[in-house]
């Protein structure tokens, strides 16, 4: 606190015993002598209370009362001898009621509890709303979600795009060291952290190609060329990278949030530091440079249950060239840390203790930007406490490994293994991880026929359609091969809802409650789709 002036005592006002300020001049008792002459105050009024601390109840004077004089007589009795007479009466003894005091005392207690806890809860709260300012929005957090409101398969989940920069004080402030997809299915109540290399190769709108890891950055530095204030060009480049995510991996956005490397470090140490069980691939010894230290830092992570404070953390999360595979071990790494982040924020109930969310806050500051509203965020956090564990996916992780390294004209880069900018391996593979938790819960056997003379073309819409999670019972070939247009058939009359609806989105059509030849034999199937020509014409 030495950074605050203090000011001199002025005028210094002493306490009395009951709590409230006094005024300067001592009290006692007043006064009351027979030449004392007690002038009545014309201009005082009920509700007279322009002194700062109100009454002062001990200054106030006791109504004269005269005393007796030698000629004045008590009442009942005409003779003063008899009254000198009369033995001394003790006066009673006041005896202190404790158990009123204590219940008095206790009430008083319980009283300031709640206002302090209703202040920091309030104060934690208006925290939260300075960082939660809102701007994105997904339908699945909402519960009974009218089907007609999803636009297609994977708009049950609920996909926050997770940015660390490294800030200020480091070399290129806004490189995006983490990208990170955390995607939450609040109908199946399960969850996935998805990293995306920094070095991935891409072409965002309005710019030529460059890692993804810049994209931020650019669109942020454009921003303020055009005289956008601060905190709305971290906006507009963090919506750049959203659309970018969303172009390549084939997924909605709903929200993101971005947290520098100091912000990162003493979020973990105000939880108290996490705890990780490091494998012998997680294994790190290196010598860092700590940008902001100006110092040499020596990290050394050994196998097994190892503690991380925050420096450490932050250290770990980036440190890369010490590793096998250089940025894809750092990523498997930073979901670790996350992970343990999250279990260690959850094992402590944070978001209901005011002081924990006010500190957390504190710790952030403007070391972070989301665009989520609080109480979504509060859902989010309810939603967290049913889910066990969350599974870590990568692009390079075998056997699921759809990237790998290059050089472009002396840059090293990361691109997609089916060929330069051709995702869609990839988008195929974060359909299957990433399922609707809609589909998945009404679990739907939808039955494909081929209604053309196209060969194949029932089996490759139902992979298709696999990859985005439906349930397909059955693949063949319809009895006629005259189908011009593709006919949708629901044959439990509307029970599967979601499906019913994400069907008829992906195909153009709606769906009709009788099959159109009786010689089709649907079996268990709930839906039957019979391919046209239309669909033909389009693989």
């Amino acid at each position: 606190m030495d950074n605050f002036r203090h000011n001199k005592a002025k005028n210094h006002r002493f306490k009395t015993t009951d709590g409230f300020v006094g005024s300067n001049k001592q009290h006692g008792a007043t006064d009351t002598g027979r030449n004392q002459t007690l002038q009545p105050n014309q201009n005082a009024m009920l509700g007279d209370f322009h002194k700062r601390d109100g009454f002062h109840a001990a200054s106030q004077i006791a109504q004269d009362t005269k005393p007796l004089s030698p000629n004045r007589q008590l009442y009942g009795n005409n003779s003063r001898s008899n009254m000198d007479n009369l033995p001394p009466v003790a006066k009673p003894k006041k005896h202190r009621n404790w158990k009123k005091i204590i219940k008095r005392s206790s009430l008083a207690l319980i009283v300031l509890t709640l206002l302090l806890g209703g202040f920091l809860f309030a104060k934690g709260y208006w925290k939260l709303h300075k960082v939660f300012r809102g701007g994105g929005g997904a339908i699945g957090l909402e519960e009974n979600v009218d089907p007609t409101r999803l636009k297609g398969e994977g708009d049950g989940r609920v996909n926050v795009l997770l940015l660390g920069i490294g800030g200020d004080g480091h070399e290129g402030p806004d490189l995006s060291d983490t990208i990170l997809i955390a995607s939450i299915d609040p109908i199946q109540k399960t969850a996935a952290l998805l990293s995306i290399p920094r070095d991935l190769w891409v072409k965002p709108a309005g710019y030529g190609y460059m890692k993804i890891n810049s994209v931020y950055a650019n669109n942020k530095y454009s921003a303020l060329a055009k005289k956008m204030n601060e905190k709305d060009a971290v906006e507009f480049g963090l919506s750049a990278l959203d659309k970018e995510v969303e172009k390549d991996f084939g997924i909605t956005m709903n929200y993101h949030a971005l947290v520098d490397a100091r912000g990162f470090e003493q979020a973990i140490n105000t939880v108290g530091g996490v705890d990780v069980n490091v494998d012998a691939a997680s294994t790190v010894h290196e010598v860092l440079w700590d940008d902001i230290g100006n110092k040499t830092y020596t990290l050394d992570v050994k196998q097994g249950q190892q503690h991380f404070d925050g420096r450490r953390a932050t250290f770990y999360a980036r440190s890369r060239h010490a590793s096998p595979r250089g940025d894809f071990d750092r990523t498997e790494r930073q979901r670790l840390l996350i992970l343990a982040l999250k279990n260690k924020i959850f094992s402590l109930g944070t978001f209901s203790n005011p002081i924990k969310i006010s500190k957390l806050i504190d710790d952030f500051g403007d070391r972070i930007s989301v665009n989520m509203k609080v109480n979504e965020m509060l859902r989010l956090y309810d939603l967290g406490k049913d889910i066990g564990n969350i599974a870590s996916l990568g692009l390079a992780d075998p056997p699921n490994n759809f990237v790998t390294t290059d050089n472009i004209n002396g840059i090293s880069i990361v691109r997609p293994r089916a060929g330069l900018m051709d995702f869609s391996e990839i988008q195929n593979y974060v359909r299957n991880a990433l399922k609707d938790g809609y589909i998945a819960n009404e679990d739907a056997k939808v039955m494909v026929l081929n209604g053309t003379e196209t060969v194949g073309l029932a089996s490759k819409k139902a992979d298709f359609l696999k990859s985005y999670g439906y349930n397909i019972s059955a693949v063949a070939d319809a009895p006629t091969k005259n189908y011009q247009k593709t006919i949708l058939v629901d044959l439990r009359g509307g029970i599967k809802k979601y499906t019913k609806n994400y069907l008829e989105k992906r195909l153009g059509v709606k769906a009709v409650s009788k099959l159109p030849d009786i010689n089709i034999a649907p079996g268990t199937a709930d839906f039957v789709i019979i391919l046209g020509q239309n669909e033909a014409n389009n693989f």
